[in-house]
């Protein structure tokens, strides 16, 4: 038996994963705050939870998953200074922040859909469960592990053993937010917001009573008032990107265990940056994003081009973006969906079994810690193998479970638009002619309406980019 191992964050080392329910497993994923699209830096992180997920199924396991969505709370600076960033969306765009919340959720499932991600089998948004992030604070409070400050209800981090068993941070050494004013009221750098009261004398468009005042809640009690709320005692996976170890999710652990007197979690699992031109990570605060709409969709490109180009580095390394990367992913796919159809026109003659050898293979490298780099080695290798092709489109399929890239939907694509296929023809017409100006032109033509031209030993082929 393969055994699966995932790099645990908590101990810093590969472990064996078990599930706490012997064959069922409760995943929480960091959903988006949603005051602006996502960038595709945050989108390789979905994407790694998405091949998590998928490799969990194709293991065998039933798995429960939680995403949430914040749409309050979540303020510019994460150590909970500066403005709401749903609040500031709304000021932006001149919406309500109900509206902006709404209109980049939707944004946010619509681009996890392009990119062929699973969707959670719960969405919870933060201001659903205000109640349950209210009843979480006063259990903390009721421990004695809260004070109060002019502007909310802190959690004391000094009271808490092991702060920093997830981040390994040296406090002494931590500095309270670089970016913004410091708050003489806190006790302790790290110490953080469980609920922000309503600055005197403004409205906020999302805010509630409470115990200790009208206000709203702190970015962290809500991940964990909900991951508990709907996984219960199935806290098995919580995973997020790099950037919520040392503040998010410290927190969330330090204010859940405080409350439950128990683990929260046994795996913690982070994605690292995706690193653009100068070496920097893309994120929204360096204004250096970009999304899956401009630097995909209007490129002519397949968005499944992003998904293949981030099985090329291991979730845990920094993932480089640039022209001649995406360039190299999407002639990369494009090869990969031409092997397919090649042994695709053997599906017949296939029993649906995967080569034994080769699904051993492919577990191998999924089981070790979502090794996708080494998992499509093993789909090149089983291609280019001389077992006969009705077993390679049987092990193919069978492998498209985790990989998510539309294999099996090959042989189903539709015809080409009736522009592309004229170009398409007249261009078949010039080549017959000999007239190698004007199939160059053509070329150009049908490439500059979003489809790929390939001539092969059976002839022209024009795909979808």
């Amino acid at each position: 038996m393969i055994k699966l191992k995932l790099y645990n964050t908590l101990a810093r080392r590969k472990e064996e994963f078990k599930p706490l329910k012997p064959g069922e497993i409760g995943l929480y994923t960091c959903g988006p705050t949603v005051y602006d699209y996502a960038h595709i830096g945050n989108l390789r992180t979905y994407i790694f939870e998405d091949i998590l997920k998928r490799v969990l199924l194709y293991n065998g396991f039933r798995v429960k998953h939680v995403m949430n969505i914040t749409d309050v709370g979540h303020l510019t600076g994460d150590r909970d200074m500066g403005e709401d960033k749903i609040e500031k969306g709304a000021a932006r765009e001149g919406k309500t922040a109900w509206g902006i919340a709404e209109y980049y959720t939707q944004a946010f499932k619509e681009d996890i859909a392009r990119l062929n991600i699973l969707q959670p089998d719960i969405w919870v948004k933060a201001t659903d469960t205000i109640s349950d992030q209210i009843a979480l604070v006063k259990a903390l409070e009721e421990k004695g592990y809260t004070y109060h400050t002019a502007d909310g209800i802190y959690f004391d981090t000094s009271k808490f053993k092991n702060y920093t068993k997830l981040s390994h941070q040296n406090i002494e050494a931590l500095q309270e937010g670089a970016r913004v004013e410091k708050n003489p009221e806190k006790r302790n750098p790290t110490d953080f917001a469980l609920w922000k009261f309503s600055p005197q004398g403004t409205h906020r468009q999302m805010e509630w009573d409470s115990p200790w005042g009208i206000g709203f809640p702190g970015w962290h009690i809500e991940c964990s008032a909900m991951s508990m709320k709907f996984l219960g005692d199935q806290l098995d996976i919580h995973c997020g990107g790099i950037d919520h170890i040392d503040v998010h999710h410290t927190n969330e652990i330090a204010q859940s265990e405080a409350a439950t007197g128990k683990r929260f979690f046994n795996f913690w699992m982070h994605g690292a940056f995706l690193i653009i031109s100068g070496g920097k990570k893309m994120a929204k605060s360096e204004e250096n994003f970009l999304t899956l709409e401009n630097a995909f969709i209007k490129q002519g490109l397949n968005p499944l081009v992003y998904r293949f180009a981030a099985f090329q580095t291991h979730y845990r390394k920094p993932m480089e973006y640039s022209d001649e990367s995406v360039e190299a992913a999407r002639n990369g796919l494009l090869h990969l969906q031409n092997q397919v159809r090649q042994v695709a026109k053997a599906k017949a003659e296939s029993d649906n079994t995967a080569h034994a050898e080769f699904k051993d293979k492919f577990l191998q490298a999924v089981n070790d810690d979502l090794n996708m780099p080494r998992a499509m080695a093993v789909v090149q290798e089983m291609l280019k193998s001389a077992i006969d092709d009705s077993q390679k489109y049987a092990s193919i399929l069978d492998f498209n479970r985790v990989l998510g890239l539309n294999l099996d939907q090959l042989d189903k694509e539709q015809a080409l638009p009736e522009a592309v296929q004229k170009l398409a023809d007249a261009r078949k017409n010039a080549r017959e002619a000999k007239d190698f100006a004007a199939s160059d032109r053509l070329r150009d033509e049908i490439e500059a309406l979003g489809y790929m031209v390939q001539d092969t030993k059976e002839g022209m082929k024009v795909i979808k980019k």
